[in-house]
C-alpha cells in the first residue's frame, strides 16, 4: 500500500513539472550495461525519503516537488552505483558459489529473524518471494565486500594527519568553563508540596554531620543519576539550567550548595572541580578525530572508485 501511495505522490510530483521526461512512458530510467533500471525501481528505492518529504512540507508543495527531485536524482545514481559494483564483482569473480551465498542466508535469517518460519512470514507480509530474498542478501554482501576491498582497506589515517587537523581545528575542541558536580534532586509534587523543602534541608543537616553527598544522592536523590551517586561529570554552564549555573559556577571546589527551591523541585549541589575554558588534549579526542578523517577519506576514495567504474562502463539515461 505504501508504494502504491507513494506512486500518487510521485504522480503529481511528475505532474507538477518536475522531473518530466518525454520517454517517461517506457518506464525505463537508466541502463548500466544490460541492466535496466526503472521508473517503479526508483520510486520504490525513494519512498521512504519521499514520504518523509511529503509530511513535512505539506503546505510547501513548491519546496517539496524540489526536494522531491533531488531524491529522485539520488536515488537514481545510487543504484546505478550499486550495479556498477555488482557488474565489476561479476566481471572479476565470475560466479559467485552457491555454498558461500547459502551461508550468507543462513546467517542473516539466524540474526534478523531466529528461524526460517519468521522469515517466510515475514516475506508474505512484504510480498516478497524467498528467491528474491536470496537475491538481496547475495547483493548486500556483494557490495560490502566490493566496498571494503576497493575501499576500506586502502583508508590510511596517519598520526600526522591527526595531529594537523587538530592543530587546525582549535576551536572544535575548546571547552567553556566546567564543572564536576553533584546534584541531589527531590521532585515536588504538588509544585507547593513543603515536603521537599524539609527533607532537602534534613539531608543538607546529615552531610554536614558527617555523611557523604554520594551516600546521601544514592538513598534520596529522584534524579537520573541517582545511581552514579548523583554524579553528573563535567559539565560546561549551558549544559544547566540558569537559575542551578549561577549557583553552581561560584561555589568553590568542595563545597556544597543550601538548598535551592523551584517550583518543580529542590536541590542541592556539590562542586568536587573547576576546569576552565582550555581546548581539549589531542589524546582525549584522537579517536574523533580519526573517525571523522576516515570518513572524509572514505568518502573521497569510493568516489574515485565508482568515477572509475563509470568511464569504463556503458550508461545511459533516459
Amino acid at each position: 500500500m505504501r508504494f502504491f501511495r507513494f506512486i500518487l505522490t510521485l504522480a503529481a510530483v511528475f505532474c507538477s513539472g518536475v522531473w518530466a521526461r518525454a520517454e517517461m512512458a517506457d518506464g525505463v530510467d537508466a541502463i548500466v550495461n544490460d541492466t535496466v533500471i526503472t521508473y517503479a525501481q526508483v520510486a520504490d528505492f525513494t519512498a521512504p525519503a519521499i514520504d518523509t518529504l511529503s509530511k513535512e512540507y505539506a503546505d510547501q508543495p513548491d519546496v517539496f516537488q524540489q526536494k522531491a527531485s533531488e531524491v529522485l536524482h539520488d536515488g537514481l545514481e545510487q543504484l546505478i552505483e550499486r550495479q556498477l559494483i555488482l557488474h565489476d564483482f561479476a566481471v572479476q569473480y565470475s560466479k559467485l558459489p552457491d555454498s558461500v551465498l547459502d551461508d550468507w542466508v543462513q546467517d542473516s535469517i539466524r540474526k534478523r529473524f531466529g528461524d526460517r518460519i519468521t522469515l517466510l512470514k515475514t516475506l508474505q507480509a512484504q510480498g516478497i518471494t524467498f528467491e528474491q530474498y536470496r537475491e538481496q542478501i547475495r547483493d548486500q554482501n556483494i557490495l560490502t565486500y566490493m566496498r571494503s576491498k576497493n575501499v576500506s582497506q586502502a583508508i590510511v589515517v596517519s598520526p600526522y594527519k591527526i595531529k594537523n587537523y587538530y592543530l587546525a581545528h582549535q576551536d572544535d575542541f575548546k571547552v567553556e568553563d566546567e564543572i564536576k558536580l553533584r546534584m541531589i534532586v527531590l521532585n515536588k509534587i504538588p509544585p507547593d508540596d513543603t515536603d521537599a523543602r524539609r527533607m532537602a534541608n534534613e539531608i543538607l543537616d546529615q552531610i554536614k554531620q558527617g555523611a557523604t553527598f554520594q551516600e546521601m544522592a544514592s538513598l534520596y536523590s529522584q534524579g537520573s543519576q541517582r545511581s552514579q551517586g548523583g554524579d553528573w561529570g563535567w559539565v560546561e554552564r549551558s549544559v544547566l539550567r540558569k537559575e542551578l549555573a549561577d549557583t553552581a559556577f561560584k561555589l568553590e571546589p568542595g563545597k556544597i550548595s543550601d538548598v535551592i527551591e523551584r517550583p518543580e523541585a529542590c536541590y542541592l549541589m556539590l562542586v568536587e572541580q573547576k576546569r576552565s575554558t582550555h581546548i581539549k588534549p589531542l589524546n582525549e579526542v584522537r579517536d574523533d578525530i580519526e573517525a571523522t578523517l576516515r570518513a572524509q577519506e572514505q568518502k573521497q576514495l569510493e568516489q574515485q572508485w565508482i568515477d572509475g567504474l563509470k568511464k569504463k562502463t556503458f550508461i545511459r539515461y533516459f
